[in-house]
């Protein structure tokens, strides 16, 4: 029970952040959900009562500082304070033109690093200030993409650029807060089978070259693959951990295809 008694927040509510959730309430810990969508949220909360943890949600756009404040507040007065954050909301820039840069529109650059940094950032920092004083640990999602690309099936550009700027963000929190025991890292992914990456799963030179390229996995990781290593972080097994972008990525990282 890695997280017995330790008071979770986690954002997002499929793919990564529900295979999240449902591992932090088996290892013993509190969660609170927040992401956009109510039935998502009340569905991921409805499986963990299920199952005997303990977890509430609120439904909030995290690109919006009010909403995100707002949730944030509800989570400190179920959970009686935070011992850590998994921020996981973010997605795919696809569908606002998120491409090569040279095709790119500035709002299409803009409304990616809105849907990918602005949640990170927000939920980051209400949950530094609910962490002052007492300490915690932050895991951030950040992925292989920043730094291993793949430009002739991955050239999404913006996406990239927000990942990067998540993997700088854990550089500047880990060393600013590590004086007040708040410990921050974050899991880069490799291509991990969620509803974000259904596109990637229906096509088959993406299928082809990801079996290659993840032979740990032989293919698409599994979302627990990246819930396990989240536990591990916001444990306090992890508690001389802090600055580190870690790679779960099957292989991606090391191998050639």
């Amino acid at each position: 029970m890695l997280l017995a008694d330790k008071s979770i927040v986690v954002t997002g509510a499929t793919g990564i952040a529900a295979a999240g959730a449902l591992r932090v309430s088996r290892e013993g810990g509190r969660v609170f959900v927040v992401s956009l969508v109510e039935d998502e949220c009340s569905g991921l909360v409805d499986q963990i009562d299920d199952e005997g943890g303990k977890a509430a949600w609120a439904a909030a756009d995290l690109t919006v500082e009010s909403e995100a404040d707002a949730a944030f507040e509800t989570a400190a007065q179920f959970l009686g304070g935070l011992d850590g954050l998994f921020a996981v909301a973010g997605g795919s820039g696809r569908g606002y033109g998120d491409g090569p840069a040279h095709d790119m529109s500035l709002a299409g650059w803009e409304q990616t690093l809105q849907l990918n940094v602005n949640p990170m950032f927000l939920a980051s920092r209400n949950a530094l200030r609910l962490m002052r004083g007492s300490g915690g640990s932050i895991v951030l999602v950040s992925s292989v993409l920043a730094t291993r690309p793949v430009p002739e099936l991955f050239a999404t550009h913006a996406y990239a650029a927000a990942k990067g700027a998540t993997n700088a963000f854990v550089t500047t929190l880990a060393s600013f807060y590590s004086a007040e025991r708040i410990r921050v890292n974050a899991i880069a992914p490799g291509l991990v089978r969620t509803p974000m990456s259904e596109r990637a799963a229906a096509d088959p030179a993406t299928v082809d070259y990801t079996t290659r390229k993840q032979p740990l996995a032989a293919g698409f990781l599994d979302p627990d693959d990246i819930a396990a290593t989240a536990v591990f972080l916001l444990s306090d097994e992890a508690a001389m951990i802090t600055g580190q972008v870690v790679a779960v990525d099957g292989g991606w990282s090391v191998t050639e295809v």
